[in-house]
């Protein structure tokens, strides 16, 4: 009677795991279902963001091109200005977002330089916006991605 316990139990486990697991791959897989890996680099320091577009570009190198890797790029805190619309990286910008990279801005952070200049900063058309740029980054480390912070 305990083998037959111990089977439905590890059975019930396996009904929630087993969906659980394949919603999450398909999720972290969706946009690039070719990915190998998947990354998301952080930028909350203006003084790093060559070095974040030049990561982002040298993983594509290094994955073989654009379909074997799958790279977010969220900007938060002083970050942000990288996604500026009057940004010097623009040109770099352009050509990663041809290579499908995608770049994510924070809109406290938005909210908050409003608040200080009574401005509010013009965004890259490109830049796609979420609520809290570190709850970005936790909700993807859990949906599997690897977080870098160059």
């Amino acid at each position: 009677m305990k083998n037959r316990s111990g089977l439905t139990a590890w059975l019930a486990a396996m009904l929630i795991i087993v969906p659980v697991a394949l919603v999450w791959a398909q999720a972290s897989s969706e946009e690039k279902p070719f990915a190998e890996a998947h990354v998301i680099l952080q930028l909350s320091d203006q003084e790093r963001e060559a070095v974040v577009l030049d990561t982002a570009n040298n993983l594509i190198k290094h994955y073989g091109g654009p379909d074997f890797i799958d790279i977010e790029i969220i900007a938060f805190g002083p970050g942000v200005r990288l996604l500026f619309a009057d940004s010097e990286h623009e040109t770099r910008i352009n050509s990663l977002i041809e290579n499908g990279v995608r770049f994510y801005i924070c809109t406290n952070t938005l909210d908050t330089m409003e608040r200080k200049t009574g401005v509010r900063p013009e965004v890259s058309p490109h830049a796609i916006p979420v609520q809290t740029g570190v709850a970005h980054i936790l909700e993807r480390v859990s949906e599997g991605y690897t977080l870098v912070r160059p």
